[in-house]
């Protein structure tokens, strides 16, 4: 019985990986048997995390949970920032104490466990607190959530690169993205119900349950995946990293060209608020449409990651380029309802600048990981990835700055600044060599 759901679940990885003879090259034989085993645990590792995602979402639950418990309006501008930059900044550090381990998928396990604690405490918050200190709780511990994610983020690339396929990777990213999507929309779809205008913090302290559970199971599925020892050469200071990876950057000049696009590409992610904001101001909708737009972005994520994944594996950075056009395309949609008729300003209308954000977010996404993982030796990958995201993380960060932009010159002149940095992010991604050029690319 065990063989023939081994030979069932084989069967399945082929079909949708289209497995030929030379696509175990990148990993050691004894990965590849194990190969479609971790897939499959791979895969419904992110749909957990992925749906975790929405349902505690700094962009949009978590304002809520802020304004239920009474905290300071100002509280939920500190959200974005000390998420993507908690996430990121950290990780030149770690990476050089993962590299003495040769197994490291136990980082993200821990990750992991730590989120789902975070989100748990969350709650806590959310049942038994109000107020300005609730407030100040809460922001500490997506702090420590962000931090953690960073933890992850470092050892869940080097996992991915050690125990599935060069080829393989890119659909397996699709996948999760696809089946977290799908599962987003029910999410979407509750909130929007059943949320909506709501005041109750329980019901947000409810959310934040259901999101704790699905990361403690994602953390589980992880600990599953059977990775075999990798190379390791000792691990090194914060100092020493930070050395390490400034000489990577004058060495790799094509490496430090990818930080430059993906950094551009940002601003597809960065404006995605600046249009609730113009939503708002078109459309004239309360907080309930939020979850019309949640469900646009989440249905962009179901229609859009099998086809960006399948792309990635053939060119990572043609996606990345044709990620930034679509991110184009959704800005101007947003500012041509400037012209169109008012009768035209509702929130279904608005949603499509959603779902093509989101295709569009989806789509550089998946190829500067792809890209990134494709790309990196494999002793080197968690300093690559590291500098990658610590620069990016820092520049997050100081994009907080631009939101003054919109009260000094409006929420459309913003929008057409970021669609001028997609504009650039698009030609320094074209510039790029293909992922196995990176390395000897030359200056």
């Amino acid at each position: 019985m065990a063989n023939d759901s081994g030979e069932l679940q084989r069967n399945i990885y082929e079909f949708i990986t289209e497995d030929d003879d030379n696509a175990c090259e990148a990993i050691p034989e004894s990965a590849c048997v194990e190969a479609p085993g971790n897939f499959f645990l791979n895969a419904f590792n992110g749909a957990s995390t992925k749906l975790a995602e929405q349902i505690a979402s700094p962009g949009l639950v978590l304002p809520w949970l802020l304004s239920a418990l009474g905290a300071p309006a100002s509280f939920s501008g500190f959200l974005v920032p000390l998420n993507r930059g908690g996430s990121l900044l950290p990780q030149l550090a770690i990476s050089g104490r993962i590299r003495k381990f040769n197994i490291r998928k136990w980082f993200w396990v821990g990750a992991g466990i730590t989120q789902s604690a975070a989100l748990l405490l969350m709650a806590l918050v959310a049942f038994y607190m109000t107020g300005y200190l609730a407030g100040v709780l809460v922001l500490l511990l997506l702090t420590i959530f962000s931090m953690a994610s960073g933890v992850g983020s470092v050892s869940f690339k080097d996992v991915l690169a050690k125990t599935i396929p060069k080829g393989k990777r890119g659909t397996l990213l699709s996948i999760r993205a696809t089946v977290g999507g799908a599962l987003a929309l029910g999410a979407g779809f509750v909130i929007h119900r059943y949320i909506g205008d709501g005041e109750d913090a329980g019901l947000y302290a409810i959310l934040l349950i259901s999101a704790a559970i699905l990361w403690f199971l994602a953390a589980v599925l992880f600990f599953f995946i059977k990775e075999e020892k990798g190379a390791t050469d000792g691990s090194r200071t914060a100092l020493k990293e930070a050395k390490a990876g400034w000489e990577l950057l004058q060495k790799q000049p094509a490496f430090a060209r990818f930080i430059v696009a993906r950094a551009l590409l940002l601003s597809v992610m960065l404006v995605i608020p600046f249009y609730s904001i113009f939503a708002r101001k078109i459309t004239g909708t309360e907080v309930s449409s939020l979850g019309i737009f949640i469900i646009a972005n989440s249905l962009a994520m179901v229609t859009s990651s099998y086809f960006w994944g399948r792309f990635a594996d053939r060119s990572s950075k043609n996606v990345m380029a044709m990620g930034g056009a679509v991110g184009l395309i959704g800005g101007l949609i947003a500012l041509s309802f400037l012209i169109i008729p008012d009768g035209w300003h509702t929130p279904l209308m608005f949603s499509s600048v959603f779902l093509v954000a989101g295709f569009a977010h989806a789509g550089i996404r998946m190829g500067r990981k792809t890209y990134l993982v494709d790309a990196a030796p494999e002793k080197d990958r968690p300093l690559y990835v590291a500098v990658s995201n610590t620069l990016v993380g820092a520049i997050t960060v100081l994009s907080a700055v631009l939101g003054f932009g919109a009260d000094l010159f409006g929420v459309a002149w913003l929008i057409g600044l970021f669609l001028f940095l997609m504009g650039l992010g698009i030609a320094v991604s074209l510039s790029l060599p293909e992922a196995e050029q990176m390395v000897k690319a030359p200056s």
